[in-house]
């Protein structure tokens, strides 16, 4: 397999938009697209597209065609007045699958991308085969509850959300102004889709139905949603299995890509 330098080398991802209909409406997804072969749907978390683009290069070269769409309302995307949950996306993103005419689907979600990929799973879709949670929010955990993302400045988020979060501090102030303007757009967009809690209490009375064979990966440093979580996911998901990374924190795919590119290979083997 290549390395995640000689991955990140490969041709730029073709990007485009594509429409899908959902009872919200008609909506426009912005798509980057890498690779060939089994069809991977990567859905990003809160910091948006960008959290699982550098991954994406290196699980293309193991053999997948990886779709990064963009969730209406990151990246300076607009988002549908009906779009304002995560359950409504999942309907949205069902119809996404409609218009790529994808089959053996695997989804791949991280942080609110992986509520989002099990939202997703619950609708057993004949599209939808696999299915890889990592560190995802959207559970209620009432002794181990999720934290109070929005009461934190980002430098907060960054230290709770890495194993080493030295190695990814942000200077935030020395950010170009549009970059500033991208990141309060995303804090927005999750807050309409994830409200204040990150969670959904029935959520629980949904993954139970779920019949995609499912893997559940986490950082064990993650402290912005615990591996109590992670236990909670894959007790719930039936035949689900965890993995947890020792030296990982809420974004195993920026700090072992390699290590989670693994997992899901050997997963969707």
């Amino acid at each position: 397999m290549l390395s995640y330098g000689e991955a990140m080398t490969m041709t730029e991802p073709e990007s485009r938009m594509l429409r899908s209909d959902s009872p919200a409406g008609s909506i426009d997804f912005a798509l980057s697209e890498y690779g060939a072969g089994r069809t991977v749907l990567l859905l990003h978390g809160g910091a948006g597209p960008q959290s699982v683009a550098p991954f994406a290069p290196l699980l293309a070269a193991s053999g997948f065609r990886v779709v990064v769409p963009t969730h209406p309302g990151f990246a300076g995307t607009s988002r549908p007045e009906g779009l304002d949950s995560i359950r409504t996306l999942a309907v949205a993103y069902l119809g996404l699958l409609d218009a790529l005419d994808a089959h053996d689907v695997l989804l791949v979600g991280n942080s609110i991308g992986g509520w989002l990929a099990a939202e997703i799973a619950s609708h057993n879709s004949p599209r939808v085969t696999g299915l890889v949670v990592v560190d995802a929010v959207g559970l209620v955990n009432a002794e181990h509850p999720i934290v109070d993302f929005f009461s934190l400045s980002m430098a907060e988020v960054g230290e709770l959300s890495y194993y080493e979060p030295s190695k990814f501090r942000l200077d935030l102030d020395a950010l170009p102004a549009a970059a500033r303007a991208a990141m309060a757009g995303n804090r927005a967009a999750l807050l309409a889709y994830g409200g204040t809690t990150m969670a959904d209490a029935t959520l629980v009375d949904r993954i139970d139905s779920i019949r995609s064979h499912t893997l559940v990966v986490w950082g064990a440093a993650d402290r912005i949603v615990t591996p109590d979580h992670g236990r909670d996911y894959a007790e719930l998901i039936p035949g689900a299995r965890l993995e947890v990374i020792d030296t990982a924190g809420h974004l195993p795919q920026l700090e072992t890509p390699g290590r989670l590119r693994d997992l899901i290979v050997q997963h969707a083997a």
